[in-house]
């Protein structure tokens, strides 16, 4: 059995980044936030990250290369004989059931961006945008094939293993997306009134906060990072013990914001602009953005742009989400890689197809009033990453002790006491106290007990 390990420190942050980035910052952000009432969503989900997030980051690289486990034997080799390994069970299911919901979202983008480079979307209405997308969505063959050809890339650079397959993709499509983003938000902050999106943005509207936006803002705060579903155990397992953690985990969670941040200022400003509504939820950025694009100089040339750099923050998160599932079933085995990254990739395609046809023949099939699609991406992102990113807070400091933690994190970084006691208590107190009270707020519970 041969343990692969990152090529560069560069490489693991770039391929972490784009796990964290993908389609959790640029398409679920914008529209979270337009629903979510902008300002207000913006600086909660900010808190939550910072706060929440950026320790639990910390903490799932600590054990993974503490243990260099997959997800599943991470927890169970810190606590052998007990059933903790549950935890790194949940991830594993979590992964499967987001990829294939995730690689539906996959597909559409590669729908969009054979139409726009085939003139698909040239001179159509605001309302036509609209049409075409519940056109192409209900389409059940294109759709299939498209969210088979996403899956099919995401397995093509898996099966090449960490170095040769994610990492040097990572290293190439992460500055590339940094590149063609700041192209698209200074194109879209210069259109007339542009402002109002701006302030829509960055503007606190707190009369639109609710229970559900604030879960919302929580899912949206683990899912942009890829947390509460041992990816970042899996990945941090690769490294070496210089790799300095607490460095690494500020850089993911800073490149994270900027990217949510991109988004929004790629899209509000154009949906201010051209009169357009920014709680067009799912949908906003294939049938809004399309229209506000199709009225700018060149507009067509920087909506591919923009469906280009999609598409790669699409792949990187997908690769990391098939990672996790390969690592805990092969156990590192290089040898098994690539017949487990197949047999992998295509059952989740197949798990993935009610999903795929949840807004066309499968559309009145609804659970808890839900489409397939919709149940799938609530379960992931307000039940599962939630309660994995809870049981990782309780797991970490109740089974390693202070010092066994404070000497792992000092690893390759020679952290002081200062930042190590005040990332272990964000971690043991505030991280789980705090989703276990947004959870009971959003199950109507505060209000019970206190009302």
């Amino acid at each position: 059995m041969s343990q692969e390990q990152w090529k560069s420190k560069i490489g693991f942050i770039f391929a972490a980044a784009g796990s964290a980035i993908g389609l959790g910052a640029i398409w679920k952000f914008p529209y979270v936030a337009g629903t979510g009432g902008g300002g207000a969503f913006l600086l909660i989900f900010l808190l939550f990250t910072l706060f929440l997030g950026a320790p639990l980051l910390i903490g799932e690289f600590l054990i993974g290369r503490k243990t260099k486990g997959d997800a599943i034997t991470t927890y169970q080799r810190i606590a052998p004989n007990s059933s903790w390994g549950i935890v790194g069970i949940i991830g594993v299911v979590t992964c499967f059931i987001l990829l294939s919901f995730y690689s539906v979202v996959g597909g559409w983008i590669i729908i969009y961006l054979f139409e726009a480079l085939t003139g698909g979307l040239t001179g159509l209405s605001q309302d036509q945008y609209g049409m075409l997308f519940g056109e192409i969505i209900a389409n059940p063959l294109p759709t299939l094939l498209a969210q088979l050809t996403f899956v099919l890339l995401t397995i093509i650079v898996v099966a090449k293993g960490v170095q040769k397959g994610i990492e040097n993709a990572s290293k190439i499509m992460m500055p590339a997306l940094f590149i063609l983003f700041l192209l698209i938000v200074i194109r879209s902050l210069s259109l007339d009134g542009a402002s109002e999106g701006v302030k829509f943005l960055f503007v606190p509207d707190f009369t639109k906060l609710t229970s559900e936006t604030i879960l919302i803002a929580l899912g949206q705060a683990f899912f942009t990072l890829s947390l509460g579903a041992s990816a970042m155990v899996t990945y941090a397992s690769y490294l070496p013990k210089t790799q300095n953690l607490p460095r690494s985990a500020l850089s993911i969670v800073l490149m994270n914001i900027v990217i949510a941040i991109l988004a929004g200022l790629a899209i509000f400003p154009g949906v201010f602009s051209f009169g357009l509504e920014p709680n067009a939820g799912p949908v906003l950025i294939f049938a809004v953005l399309p229209a506000v694009f199709s009225q700018m100089g060149f507009g067509m040339l920087f909506f591919i742009a923009f469906l280009i750099l999609f598409l790669f923050a699409a792949l990187t998160s997908a690769f990391s989400m098939i990672e996790i599932i390969v690592a805990a079933m092969t156990k590192k085995d290089k040898s098994k890689r690539k017949k487990y990254t197949w047999t992998i990739g295509i059952l989740i395609f197949i798990v993935g197809i009610p999903s795929c046809l949840s807004y066309g023949v499968m559309s009145d099939v609804l659970v808890f009033d839900k489409t397939i699609f919709d149940l799938f991406d609530y379960a992931v992102s307000n039940v599962l990453m939630p309660l994995g990113a809870l049981l990782i807070s309780i797991f970490i400091p109740l089974k390693l002790s202070k010092s066994e933690l404070f000497e792992e994190i000092r690893l390759g970084s020679h952290s002081g006491k200062m930042f190590f006691n005040v990332w272990y208590y964000l971690l043991k107190y505030f991280t789980p106290v705090a989703i276990i009270i947004v959870f009971m707020d959003a199950l109507g519970l505060i209000d019970k007990i206190f009302g």
